[in-house]
């Protein structure tokens, strides 16, 4: 069994976005600059910002983190928005999610600029992203797919079972995962809470991707002899033993699945450094595109 370790692997991919900074700026163009807009005080989206602004410093990229009150309205966060797609020093931003209830995530998505569209959210982006045309990746399914072309595990003609139909991360890597080439031409199966049958689906699967975010979801028993496990969720429980009262637990009971896999990832440390990697990997793409214009 192999663990499959987003840290190393997301360090190696910033060392390449690294290189590429040091191109750009030898050849006299500016750095990179990703932006995020923070509505709110949600304690876990500050954390996640954080991590995009310090990932930001160790690969050259210039940033910057616009911070706003819950309280915001629809048309004072649209004023952002519309002031980052014509900011010329702007390559890429992310509006974090989830926002305050009052505002809707839709229109918000729908109002960045598909040029700047980083996370890989607007429908413009996801269109070409089905239609196999050059796009902005959705960061997590990116990530996904970073991890299985490091640890070189094999898709062609395997059934891949994807546990979770989220816009965000299930939709787009089963429609990924199903296209010609590597990592690619896998059979895609796409479960979600209305699956009949779901454990034996589950069961016959070479690779389980599991983004559902129900802590422990999938057992041992659902899980056959030499599968590939990707654990996508994040959920924290509590746990008076640790100093913040709380431990992060994924959607596979991991402890139990893991002797019975030939690759799996842990959580912490599997699929969400590659996220914040593969944003990084977004926006280089973003200034490079914006040098060509």
């Amino acid at each position: 069994m192999v663990i499959m370790d987003g840290k190393e692997v997301s360090e190696a991919l910033k060392r390449k976005i690294t290189a590429e900074v040091d191109k750009m700026v030898s050849a006299g163009r500016r750095r990179p600059k990703l932006v995020a807009v923070l509505v709110g005080d949600d304690g876990a989206s500050q954390v996640y910002v954080g991590h995009k602004e310090r990932a930001c410093g160790q690969v050259g990229f210039d940033s910057e983190v616009v911070r706003m009150p819950a309280s915001t309205t629809a048309d004072e966060l649209n004023a952002v928005i519309d002031r980052l797609n014509a900011d010329d020093s702007v390559d890429g931003f992310i509006v974090q999610l989830p926002l305050p209830g009052h505002l809707s995530e839709e229109a918000v998505i729908e109002r960045i600029s598909p040029l700047k569209d980083v996370d890989g959210f607007h429908p413009e982006t996801t269109g070409r992203m089905i239609s196999g045309l050059d796009a902005y990746l959705p960061a997590t399914p990116a990530g996904i797919l970073e991890l299985i072309k490091y640890y070189n595990i094999e898709t062609a003609g395997k059934h891949c079972v994807v546990i979770g139909r989220s816009n965000i991360v299930g939709r787009p890597i089963a429609n990924l995962l199903s296209m010609k080439g590597y990592p690619g031409d896998c059979t895609v199966t796409l479960c979600h809470s209305r699956t009949a049958d779901l454990k034996e689906i589950v069961r016959g699967a070479d690779i389980v991707i599991a983004a559902l975010g129900k802590a422990h979801f999938v057992t041992a028993d659902m899980i056959k002899e030499g599968a590939v496990v990707i654990d996508v969720g994040i959920t924290r429980i509590a746990d008076p033993s640790k100093k913040s009262g709380f431990r992060i637990a994924g959607d596979v009971d991991y402890d139990n699945v893991a002797p019975k896999c030939s690759y799996i990832t842990p959580v912490p440390g599997g699929v969400g450094p590659m996220t914040i990697a593969c944003l990084m990997q977004n926006t280089l793409k973003a200034a490079e595109r914006r040098t060509k214009r």
